[in-house]
């Protein structure tokens, strides 16, 4: 018997396309203060000057909407919602001043995330495309390679310091920067950058099982794809852990090293061709 909510049974064919979905929450210490809901509820207290009336404008009984006021006066440090009594109309409620920023501000942060979701929507989740936050933050940059990871290490110099980036597959990249660029991206470690390589910057090397070589990042992977120009081609090596970094060489490189679709092969570039940027 097919199980109910079956395609046979409905005739219905259920989408497979992935999706995105979340929510703005506001915390004070850990404690949740509330999301779009309490929010919500807010907004009904400054439009109908009544905790009453605003509970019934956004379904919730009298109880549920004072307990939830309630809750939020007490841990936003200082009231969100004031009443006051006597007078001809027999006393109203409103927000107070913070209350009517804390709504406003939440609206605007709100829009944004939904905004954001919606690009991540429409461009991180078709699985047989690589993952590029550049892209979805809309940035453009001449550099074909392009990696996310999180700082795991800040080593100081003179001069200039050496940060080194490990990418959610597990590949570490290292980069020399200058001291003032690091104060300036405010880079430490557990924080998200992106590091940008350019192909040119990037060398292949074959066969190099037990040699030494200066260069400080080695990407070791396949040969993916090979694109043959006049002059230069273009290698994209498939490399476990960092995905695919695409390297400009000569055609004579190309035969000489044997790099056709499947051949191994490792990128090498320096830490000086890394540049670091993070989110502003």
């Amino acid at each position: 018997m097919p199980e109910r909510g079956n395609t046979a049974r409905t005739g219905r064919r259920r989408s497979t396309r992935l999706g995105l979905d979340g929510a703005v929450w506001l915390t004070v210490g850990g404690e949740n203060l509330g999301g779009h809901a309490r929010v919500a509820l807010l907004r009904a207290v400054a439009e109908q000057g009544s905790i009453t009336q605003a509970a019934k404008a956004v379904g919730l009984s009298y109880k549920a909407a004072w307990d939830a006021i309630d809750q939020m006066n007490q841990l936003a440090g200082e009231p969100l919602v004031e009443r006051s009594t006597g007078g001809r109309g027999g006393g109203s409620t409103r927000l107070t001043g913070r209350g009517e920023r804390l709504v406003q501000r939440y609206g605007q942060i709100d829009a944004a995330h939904q905004r954001f979701m919606r690009l991540l929507d429409q461009a991180s989740i078709d699985l047989d495309q690589d993952f590029s936050l550049l892209s979805i933050l809309n940035m453009k940059t001449s550099a074909r390679n392009q990696f996310v990871g999180t700082v795991t290490s800040v080593r100081a110099g003179a001069v200039n310091d050496e940060i080194e980036l490990t990418l959610p597959g597990g590949a570490r990249l290292v980069a020399t920067v200058t001291r003032e660029s690091t104060e300036l991206l405010g880079l430490r470690t557990h924080m998200t950058a992106i590091a940008l390589v350019k192909a040119s910057s990037v060398m292949l090397a074959t066969g190099l099982a037990g040699s030494k070589v200066s260069a400080r990042n080695q990407l070791t992977g396949v040969v993916a794809v090979v694109t043959p120009g006049a002059v230069n081609a273009e290698v994209e090596l498939e490399v476990a852990g960092a995905g695919r970094i695409v390297a400009i060489v000569t055609q004579d490189s190309v035969k000489a090293l044997g790099l056709v679709a499947g051949a191994p092969a490792t990128a090498l570039f320096d830490a000086s061709s890394v540049i670091l940027a993070v989110a502003a």
